[in-house]
């Protein structure tokens, strides 16, 4: 058996200003600062072997604060795989510092949905404009991109084979996962867990800093609750 945690980011500067973010890379706020850390202390007790997050700043400062109260002292170490002179220079040679670090690797594949057109624009004002149904189906449905962006089955197409290639077998292994993402490429990921319609997604709403616990054994996925694990 393995544990699979995946956590949506802090409430982002963004996120704050009701606007549409997507790849835009703005960080957390005050409240996405303390939303991490409250999250993460309810994550604290379960030890974790790999980290995977996004390549967007909001993700990593979640995944470190979140971090900062585990109980098992460990650190987590981002991975620069494939980066060149920062992945050769940046090894560790020491094998009792490396017992004390969690690899962190980072994906483009896991970043948020691509907003397009609507990055930076203010949800309520564009719901005045092309009007609030019309907005909720560039939102929260499957198969509707907004403006030259990146609909949720778009997004699906990235985040769920890297998923099923690059975190999946971890967990087949016996590893613990711990992923800091975002509320769509995390949707995208759960519906697909979770075997959910088209229709059933537009409903999911992912709640920022809230851990979503999966339960992973015989190679399949059961979502649990923090008190099945006590």
């Amino acid at each position: 058996m393995s544990i699979l945690v995946m956590m949506r980011h802090g409430q982002s500067e963004w996120n704050k200003l009701n606007q549409f973010t997507g790849w835009v890379d703005v960080p957390l706020t005050e409240k996405g600062v303390e939303e991490a850390i409250e999250g993460g202390k309810l994550i604290q007790d379960i030890p974790f072997d790999v980290i995977y997050t996004s390549t967007l700043i909001r993700a990593h400062m979640t995944l470190m604060l979140a971090m900062l109260h585990h109980h098992s002292g460990k650190i987590p170490v981002l991975m620069h795989k494939g980066e060149g002179q920062q992945e050769e220079w940046g090894q560790i040679y020491c094998e009792e510092a490396k017992e004390k670090c969690i690899p962190a690797y980072t994906a483009w594949q896991l970043n948020e949905r691509m907003y397009g057109e609507l990055q930076g624009l203010n949800k309520a004002q564009t719901a005045e404009k092309y009007g609030a149904d019309q907005v909720k189906i560039w939102r929260r449905s499957y198969d509707t991109p907004p403006p030259n962006g990146e609909s949720l089955e778009m997004t699906a197409q990235r985040t769920i084979p890297y998923f099923e290639d690059e975190i999946v077998p971890h967990l087949r292994d016996g590893r613990n996962v711990f992923i800091s993402a975002h509320g769509n490429s995390l949707r995208s990921i759960i519906m697909d867990l979770d075997g959910l319609s088209r229709e059933e997604v537009v409903n999911l709403e992912l709640g920022t800093g809230v851990p979503i616990i999966y339960e992973f054994l015989h190679g399949s996925f059961t979502r649990k609750e923090l008190s099945d694990l006590s």
